[in-house]
């Protein structure tokens, strides 16, 4: 079910995104810092459902609040003349190689597991063959 929502919400962005005009440079800091934020929630949301405590009303509220809270604190740096979104780059980026460790983790683990099975699997084999010779 999530695997179908990810490839029709990768269309949709496609489909718009080919059909959309140019973002000014004006909006484009907002933008990135939005999209940072946005993945920083997608990569949180694959790590919790590895993790097996998937909500997705947790996930839809990170989602969009991240990304208007990277927002806000664009458009509050931009009119301090301090450049705000800095720290929320760093928060973001720092918790997506987090989650992306877990993630890394879970399938190192998992590739690990099924290579030990199938030489323990293979061990035996070598083993009752060796035992019906002697027999």
């Amino acid at each position: 079910m999530i695997f179908i929502a990810i490839i029709l919400g990768c269309i949709v962005g496609a489909l718009i995104g080919v059909n959309m005009p140019m973002i000014s440079y004006t909006y484009s800091g907002y933008l990135a810092i939005a999209i940072i934020a946005a993945l920083d929630t997608v990569f949180g949301g694959i790590a919790s459902t590895l993790k097996k405590n998937f909500d997705l009303k947790i996930f839809v509220s990170g989602f969009f609040g991240n990304a208007i809270l990277a927002i806000l604190l664009t458009y509050l740096g931009q009119k301090l003349n301090v450049d705000i979104y800095l720290a929320a780059i760093v928060v973001f980026v720092g918790r997506m190689f987090n989650n992306l460790g877990i993630i890394r983790r879970y399938y190192i683990e998992k590739f690990s597991e099924k290579k030990k099975d199938t030489k323990k699997e293979e061990q035996e084999q070598v083993e009752n063959s060796e035992e019906e010779k002697q027999n």
